[in-house]
């Protein structure tokens, strides 16, 4: 006796593969959403001179607290003047906003009015994806492609992490190292004169130990570390 198998074979892929959804990652998207906004204001200097006027100062402070510009912020300045003044007063703008954990670089532009400085302020935001995302179901999956859930937590751990959003948006340009500070560490380290880091203060809210101050810790570090 001989079965014949293949007419009811074809009915049977047919119907297999009418089960298996065609799914596009376009109907789950995993990808973060950045958005930004860029703003610019001014800042004025005396001629010829790279002094940052107190006036000028104050203004960068309230721009500060009012929440203008933000650690998190992509800034930028751009100073009017010859190469070197030019230097100097972003130099000193740029160390005003230090003091506040906001780092500054240069601003490519040639049209700056005179005696003035132009700073650039980008503000980003993130949109994490939907996620867990299971609009696909995984019950008939016979395609060996992605599923719908696949990286919603790698791009959503990404948009939480980030310190600022702009890195996500292009990144920063490569200005090179510190080679003068980094080879004197590791001449120190192979000399054995690694600089000892602070002695800590103690908090207030710390609780006593009692026996008051005996005086038989050193100032300036650990008993015995050499010294620089």
């Amino acid at each position: 006796m001989t079965f014949r198998l293949f007419p009811l074979a074809v009915p049977l892929m047919l119907g297999l593969a009418a089960c298996v959804a065609e799914y596009s990652k376009s109907e789950a998207p995993d990808e973060l959403r950045v958005d930004g906004a860029e703003s610019r204001r001014e800042v004025a200097f005396a001629g010829g001179s790279a002094y940052l006027p107190p006036g000028e100062r104050r203004k960068i402070d309230q721009w500060v607290l009012s929440g203008s510009i933000r650690p998190a912020d992509r800034v930028q300045i751009a100073a009017a003047g010859p190469p070197g003044l030019a230097e100097r007063r972003a130099a000193a703008i740029s160390s005003e906003l230090l003091r506040y954990g906001i780092v500054a670089t240069a601003l490519p532009i040639d049209t700056v009015p005179a005696n003035r400085a132009v700073v650039s302020i980008g503000r980003y935001a993130v949109t994490l994806p939907t996620c867990p995302n299971w609009s696909q179901s995984l019950r008939y999956e016979f395609t060996n492609a992605l599923s719908s859930n696949y990286g919603c937590a790698n791009a959503t751990n990404l948009g939480l992490m980030v310190a600022s959003p702009a890195d996500l948006a292009s990144g920063r340009p490569f200005t090179g190292i510190e080679a003068q500070p980094a080879a004197s560490a590791v001449q120190r380290y192979l000399t054995d004169r690694v600089k000892q880091p602070p002695a800590p203060t103690a908090s207030p809210f710390a609780p006593s130990t009692g026996g008051g101050d005996s005086g038989g810790g050193a100032a300036g570090g650990a008993p015995g570390a050499a010294t620089p």
